[in-house]
């Protein structure tokens, strides 16, 4: 089967290609899915999952992209909860082989459902932006209705599902980021924009939850605006700052089948909507990986047509 693969850590995208592997083994409680479509998070080349298995052994060649949609075609000896020919979306294991592959090998856990009205391509947008914003908003935040939640990046990836997972629940959106971002997290539903670049956050006013995706001197400045009792959430960093009176968390996104189905449920009906950006094929994956202009929403690679 095809995938792409990276050859060398010291390589960067040098080393990533197209190339040939062996179809991956179902060990006992996996599945095996034909990829339809796959994501990937750009900075997976820095991670230390990437080049190692759970043993710290190194594991490479291996395949990038943690974020899939598809169709599962065979299952691992006492694999339960999904079958032969169902469609299924989720997150691949960080110290496994990915998602930009023909084929991949996943825990079954990691991948839930998938209703057949719900697009490959669209699908593989969610899982790891959707279960950030639940996880980070709900999980680690506690939002409930009628608190005040500021979310930096809300025009991004994470942010833009956040924002619309928090205005559901009842709470005050404050978003930040770019000017050229403003009409985007506007017409999401926030309730104030602060551009970081021309205004002041601290103008912001108090908030019972901060949801930070940028870290750095943002991160910092924003442990001041908790609201006593509030929390700090960060997938960026552990914070150097903590609130005067509250908590500051970091955390890593973790699989949750059970709110990828309810991910699921919102983006059928029409309450939630991932952003979207290029659709390119497997082969133009390493190309994708590269930086270069900033564009929104998700960049997805087509593996298999539908």
């Amino acid at each position: 089967m095809q995938a792409i693969t990276v050859q060398d850590r010291n390589a960067g995208l040098a080393g990533m290609s197209l190339t040939d592997i062996p179809y991956p083994h179902a060990a006992e409680n996996d599945v095996i899915v034909r990829v339809h479509a796959a994501s990937f998070t750009r900075g997976e080349l820095d991670w230390p999952a990437t080049w190692t298995d759970r043993a710290g052994r190194d594991r490479t060649p291996s395949v990038p992209g943690h974020e899939l949609s598809g169709v599962v075609v065979e299952l691992g000896y006492g694999t339960t909860g999904l079958s032969v020919g169902q469609r299924v979306f989720g997150l691949a294991d960080w110290t496994r082989n990915g998602t930009l592959a023909e084929y991949t090998a996943v825990e079954a856990r990691n991948l839930a459902p998938l209703p057949a009205d719900i697009d490959h391509t669209v699908a593989a947008a969610l899982p790891i932006s959707g279960l950030t914003a639940w996880q980070g908003l709900f999980d680690h935040g506690r939002l409930t209705t009628g608190q005040t939640v500021l979310i930096h990046g809300a025009a991004g990836g994470v942010g833009s599902i956040a924002v619309q997972l928090a205005r559901e629940a009842g709470a005050r959106v404050i978003g930040t980021g770019r000017a050229s971002d403003r009409d985007r997290a506007l017409a999401l539903g926030i309730d104030t924009f602060i551009d970081l670049q021309t205004e002041k956050l601290e103008d912001a006013g108090e908030a019972d939850v901060v949801f930070d995706v940028i870290g750095g001197d943002i991160l910092d400045r924003s442990a001041a605006l908790i609201r006593a009792g509030g929390t700090l959430v960060t997938i960026v960093m552990p914070p150097r700052v903590q609130p005067k009176d509250g908590r500051a968390i970091f955390f890593v996104v973790e699989p949750d089948r059970a709110q990828l189905a309810d991910l699921a449920t919102r983006l059928r009906d029409g309450r939630l909507k991932p952003v979207v950006g290029a659709v390119r094929p497997l082969a133009e994956a390493p190309a994708a990986f590269a930086p270069g202009k900033r564009t929104p929403g998700k960049t997805i690679i087509r593996v298999t047509e539908d």
